[in-house]
């Protein structure tokens, strides 16, 4: 839940959590920018050591609120979908898996020109451990030229589709966009509304309170 104050009055706003995997050199990142509208101090590849780089080296918080899905009721205005932007290098697996154990849904980016690659599917498979709902995202459709487009969408659908056939994901949706020029944002955000899934949450055990993220102390060592 997340909660507000408006004039004078705490509101809670249900939240629903998205993880971001894929490969590395996807467009993760530039995915959950187009996407959000709040962004916390940790995103975006905001660590010198990610800018340097040129790759995502940490999680990524960011989030954004569209109106609450009519399929989960009219109790609340709105829904606050929180996404979690996870590495995609090899060397980073452990850092995926701490992001996924938070999600309730993951978006699984495939660079659209590269096909799937070995982190895509290692992603599956943390996927299936840790979550029921998956949307795959086939990004960078702006740089197949126009004439092949739909010819290379079609090709790519029917390889991702047999490959999730064999998973417990087989009827997941499959959805075009370029993140980086904006194509396919809105339509990506209707899917996202029309899949929430809320499931119950168990209010009888031990409280847990969960830290998003941590910051490095310049000059000591972390452990």
């Amino acid at each position: 839940w997340y909660q507000r104050r408006v004039r004078g009055q705490t509101m809670f706003t249900p939240n629903y959590n998205i993880g971001i995997l894929g490969h590395v050199d996807s467009g993760k990142t530039t995915l959950a920018k187009a996407l959000s509208q709040i962004a916390s101090t940790a995103c975006f590849d905001k660590n010198p050591q990610s800018k340097e780089r040129g790759i995502t080296l940490d999680l990524g918080f960011s989030s954004f609120t569209i109106p609450y899905p009519p399929h989960l009721g009219s109790q609340h205005d709105t829904l606050l979908i929180t996404l979690v932007d996870c590495p995609g290098h090899a060397s980073l697996l452990k850092t995926v898996i701490g992001g996924a154990h938070i999600i309730d849904q993951m978006i699984l980016v495939v660079d659209i020109i590269k096909g799937i690659q070995t982190q895509t599917a290692e992603c599956l498979i943390i996927g299936e451990l840790t979550c029921d709902k998956l949307l795959v995202v086939l990004n960078k459709t702006d740089l197949i030229p126009s004439d092949k487009r739909a010819d290379k969408i079609a090709k790519v659908r029917k390889k991702i589709s047999m490959t999730l056939s064999k998973t417990k994901f087989k009827d997941a949706e499959i959805v075009c966009c370029s993140a980086a020029e904006g194509e396919g944002i809105e339509n990506l955000i209707t899917v996202i509304s029309n899949s929430v899934v809320i499931g119950p949450r168990d209010l009888s055990g031990d409280f847990v309170f969960s830290v998003d993220h941590c910051f490095g102390v310049k000059g000591q060592v972390q452990s």
